[in-house]
């Protein structure tokens, strides 16, 4: 006779594929924000258009000249802020170094421009082969098709958002499943953010331009593109904070080791025992 009380059950949460894809994407995305970064020092202003307006930045990083030496200012849409000691100036208070981000945010060295481009490049592209990798796999194996919101999803949309904004989060079954805002995000990574990033990037390169010509029309010209690429850079940085933050908040070592291992231990009603099956996994 049962005892009535809920029982622990592991269940397989991620396949193979979705872990592999998983890590490497976030090794290529921290080598690409941290080289990007680097790059963008070398002149850390953005525009709009075909040209770079040197008197009319709609962000720029960098300092102004105080009676106590150097200070850093950013000014973003005409205003400016007091950035210094972070961005615009860092290292020794006494002897600041001016440069948009600091040395310890940039890779692969302080001032290396030419190396930052190649690893930037490097990790872009396999970014995009494991991207085209994940998407093969995920449209072959169905794992795709359960990414699409139904509609009890959507009449989730609501108590969903109510429930993050509380930090409230499933528990039982339920936590296998992708909710409604998770759906949501990863296809606006997958469809959105993914190929606007990598879109962009192309556009930065002469060569590049010189054969997809009408690509960098359709983004506005050459700083449009940068401009647009740097804003799906902070998309990226975004989305990975709320998605590390949710996973802190609802069981960093549960959620750690589903990515790794692939298992989720949740725990189950009584007499509602999961089975292991492919088509249930998110």
């Amino acid at each position: 006779m049962r005892d009535g009380r809920e029982s622990r059950q592991r269940y397989y949460r991620h396949p193979l594929p979705v872990r592999i894809a998983h890590w490497l994407n976030a090794l290529c995305l921290f080598v690409l924000l941290l080289s990007g970064l680097q790059i963008f020092n070398a002149h850390a202003a953005l525009y709009w258009g075909a040209a770079s307006d040197f008197d009319d930045p709609w962000l720029s990083i960098g300092a102004t000249l105080t009676p106590e030496g150097p200070r850093g200012r950013t000014e973003v849409l005409g205003r400016s802020f007091d950035t210094g000691g972070v961005l615009g100036t860092s290292g020794d208070a006494a002897a600041p170094e001016q440069r948009a981000f600091p040395a310890w945010l940039t890779i692969p060295g302080p001032r290396w421009l030419a190396m930052g481009r190649r690893w930037h490049f490097f990790f872009a592209w396999l970014l995009v082969i494991n991207a085209a990798f994940y998407l093969a796999w995920s449209t072959a194996s169905g794992h795709l098709r359960r990414l699409w919101p139904g509609r009890v999803d959507w009449r989730r949309l609501g108590p969903s958002l109510r429930d993050h904004l509380l930090l409230r989060h499933a528990s039982g079954e339920a936590a296998t499943r992708y909710n409604i805002l998770q759906k949501l995000a990863y296809l606006a990574v997958i469809f959105g953010l993914g190929p606007l990033i990598v879109l962009t990037g192309l556009c930065m390169s002469p060569r590049i331009d010189t054969v997809l010509e009408p690509l960098l029309d359709l983004f506005g010209g050459r700083q449009s593109a940068r401009s647009l690429h740097f804003l799906a850079a902070a998309g990226f940085v975004l989305f990975a904070l709320v998605h590390v933050f949710q996973v802190l908040v609802s069981g960093p070592w549960n959620n750690l080791r589903s990515m790794i291992t692939g298992h989720y231990d949740y725990r189950a009603a009584p007499g509602n025992r999961r089975r292991e099956n492919r088509d249930d996994r998110p």
